[in-house]
């Protein structure tokens, strides 16, 4: 379960970035970014491990100004902002549109390739389907699964689009193949969390026990790095099961409902914070 404690630097750094500087042609100040991960309760070592970690695997360009130090984009990073922004304002949470198209999935792999049947059922899932049988996973719509290219598993897999006979019983279906319970629960989760926001603005008493008192905007823009980080973590284990063969209690709709709504809430606080907090300098390509 996602929880406050649980969320990685990187994903909140990635949540960060998508926020502002995806499409700016900027790069951030990093002493900007350890001021604002301290009021998200990163501390400045941690900060600064994961700036490097993510120069070191593409996700981050260094830019020097000075004696001072800036991150920017790659490619590689701002693709992946990209489609979590999709994920998040676009494709949403409730797929009321199920054309009812399958993309289903076999493989067949030696018994003594454990890892990569591990590393093949880990990007799946990942990807939205789930284990109709042992050798043949399924999931909604059209998947791309291009990204099992990497995997180097082509000549063991065979991928097929697909539509269930008409007396097929998709929602029981569904149970037998996904986890339901405990993908409700992430939802009914984020909700009790961050639903009390629907209807208040921070105040200085917010500010975390180590910052003591501090400025609403600073927590506002704390807060709104948290729940867009939470949230595109629950969504993104979501394989967007066709909502007429969910549950009619499913909880998604009301918890994406509490997202935008904290999200519109806190807005205003957090853009005054960033354009005050922020130092920002503009991309040279030649770096």
């Amino acid at each position: 379960m996602t929880t406050e404690e649980s969320l990685r630097p990187q994903s909140l750094m990635l949540t960060f970035l998508g926020d502002q500087v995806l499409g700016r042609d900027v790069c951030v100040y990093s002493g900007s970014v350890i001021d604002v991960f301290a009021r998200a309760g990163v501390g400045e070592q941690a900060t600064r491990s994961t700036l490097t970690r993510m120069v070191n695997r593409g996700l981050l360009r260094r830019q020097r100004e000075g004696r001072r130090m800036y991150f920017g984009l790659t490619e590689r990073s701002a693709a992946v902002l990209r489609d979590g922004g999709r994920r998040i304002w676009q494709t949403g949470a409730v797929n009321r549109h199920w054309d009812g198209t399958w993309t289903l999935l076999g493989f067949s792999l030696p018994e003594s390739w454990q890892r990569q049947r591990h590393d093949l059922r880990s990007k799946l899932t990942w990807s939205g389907f789930g284990p109709l049988f042992s050798g043949l996973w399924i999931a909604p719509g059209q998947v791309d699964v291009s990204s099992l290219d990497e995997l180097g598993l082509s000549a063991h897999v065979k991928v097929f689009r697909a539509h269930a006979d008409a007396g097929m019983d998709i929602g029981a279906m569904i149970e037998e193949t996904w986890e339901l319970a405990e993908l409700a629960a992430r939802y009914e989760e984020f909700v009790r969390r961050w639903q009390p926001w629907e209807a208040r603005l921070p105040t200085p008493d917010d500010a975390s026990p180590a910052s003591g008192r501090e400025d609403p905007h600073l927590i506002s823009f704390a807060l709104r790095l948290r729940l867009s980080t939470e949230w595109l973590q629950v969504i993104r284990r979501d394989p967007r099961l066709p909502v007429r063969h969910l549950p009619d209690d499913w909880p998604a709709e009301d918890a994406e409902k509490t997202f935008r709504t904290v999200h519109d809430r806190l807005t205003p606080l957090a853009r005054e914070c960033a354009e005050r907090m922020l130092d920002l300098v503009p991309v040279r390509e030649s770096d």
